[in-house]
Formats: C-alpha cells, structure tokens, sequence
C-alpha cells in the first residue's frame, strides 16, 4: 500500500491507483479543493511535490497546466497514488473564499496518460 505524506499534516496508507485528491480529502482528511470535480478544468487541486512525482502526466492536466502557463505543480485530481509520495497541499478551503471545496471527484481518471 503506498504512503502519502502531506507537508505538515502526515503520513498515510493509501489504496494503491486511489486518486490523490481523494487521497488527501478522505485518507489525509485536509481540506483540498477539486472545483471541477476531478476533471483537470479549474487547478484549484493543485499539489507540489517533495518527493516522488510521477513521470506520467494525463493529457488533460498537461493541456490545462500549459494554457494557464503553471509550473512546478501537479493537478491532485489526475495523479495516481501507486508509490509512495510527498506533497504540500497548497490549494486548501481554508482562506480560499469559496463556500466549498468541489463537487465529489470521480473515483476513475478520464484521460489516458501521455508517454513521460
């Protein structure tokens, strides 16, 4: 099962291929956004990683990161937790001015992955 530590927050056992938004808001219990639901539209679940970043990227967070010109972050909602990972959750609720975090995310990724 692989761990995913949250800056500040923990380490937790999550099921391996969970979704890392998921991960964060069901196993790590913090409040990170997903606005559009898991569908790699709004970045408002953005993560950067410590350690462990996945090669791969789905071509929805590719597409998305570079029309709005983001680097050095990853999308939650398009990453796979199949190895252990190190994150800070930089898109939180909290402080946000929203009245939520987002709709439920999907359980499945829609796009499939481009080559690393």
């Amino acid at each position: 099962m692989p761990v995913l530590t949250v800056e500040g927050v923990g380490s937790f056992p999550v099921p391996d291929g969970k979704r890392m938004v998921l991960a964060l808001s069901e196993d790590a219990g913090i409040d990170q956004l997903h606005a559009c639901g898991g569908r790699a539209r709004c970045t408002t679940c953005r993560v950067e990683f410590v350690e462990g970043e996945p090669s791969q990227m789905t071509k929805a967070e590719t597409a998305v990161l570079a029309a709005k010109g983001l680097t050095g972050v990853r999308l939650s909602c398009q990453i796979l937790c199949d190895h252990d990972m190190t994150v800070r959750a930089i898109s939180r609720l909290a402080g946000s001015g929203r009245a939520d975090a987002g709709g439920q995310p999907l359980v499945e990724l829609l796009e499939q992955w481009l080559s690393p």
